[in-house]
């Protein structure tokens, strides 16, 4: 009887712990699934610059193999990240759905980890197409057009950088702060137990070195 609701407690507990991993599990999922579309969407629009586009032939060979180059980098960066996305979407819930016991810990760490490099990958994604965009004005545009252009789509960039950085100030947290949905409350039950007996025999120490003195 009692090993039956032992059992039963510990179910129950192990039930609720999984479902506060699992907000975290969605929580990475959705965010992947958002910086996937706007990937594809910028390497959308790079591939329509690659073979959309008709070079003036008396441009700069330079400026030409750059443009070039920034648009398949740009175009790149997105399709991975957009691959990467689309397979974490697939692989993590599966692996916390029908794995063994303990694999939605490894699906949420590996999702985790994974983010932050689709972060990385939107980022150069965007930094590509900004650079490319910018080249396109010097190779179909006059020096003065492009200049002009030029100096609109710095203060753009300015803008965004600064709003990027307020809103980080504002919404993001540091490492150290995180609260995560793991509970080891094995190490917990051993460390008390392990502080539990180190204060009665600091206590008892103290007491022989009263009695001694």
């Amino acid at each position: 009887m009692l090993y039956a609701d032992k059992r039963a407690i510990e179910t129950h507990l192990s039930v609720k712990l999984l479902k506060i991993r699992e907000k975290e599990l969605k929580f990475y999922h959705e965010n992947c699934r958002v910086l996937a579309r706007n990937a594809a969407l910028l390497a959308g629009s790079s591939f329509d610059g690659i073979i959309m586009v008709d070079i003036a032939t008396e441009s700069s060979d330079l400026l030409k193999t750059c443009y070039l180059c920034l648009s398949i980098a740009s175009m790149g960066f997105g399709l991975i990240a957009v691959v990467n996305a689309t397979l974490c979407g697939m692989l993590g819930p599966g692996l916390a759905l029908r794995g063994p016991n303990g694999s939605i810990h490894h699906a949420v760490d590996g999702l985790m980890i994974e983010y932050r490099s689709l972060v990385m990958l939107f980022v150069l994604c965007t930094s590509c197409f900004l650079a490319k965009t910018l080249l396109f004005a010097w190779l179909q545009y006059s020096w003065q057009v492009a200049l002009c252009m030029t100096l609109t789509l710095f203060v753009f960039i300015f803008d965004i950088v600064q709003y990027i950085q307020g809103l980080c100030e504002q919404l993001t947290l540091d490492s150290d702060d995180y609260v995560m949905g793991k509970f080891d409350f094995h190490n917990r039950i051993d460390g008390a137990a392990t502080s539990a007996h180190a204060e009665p025999s600091a206590s008892s120490c103290e007491g022989k070195i009263g009695r001694k003195s």
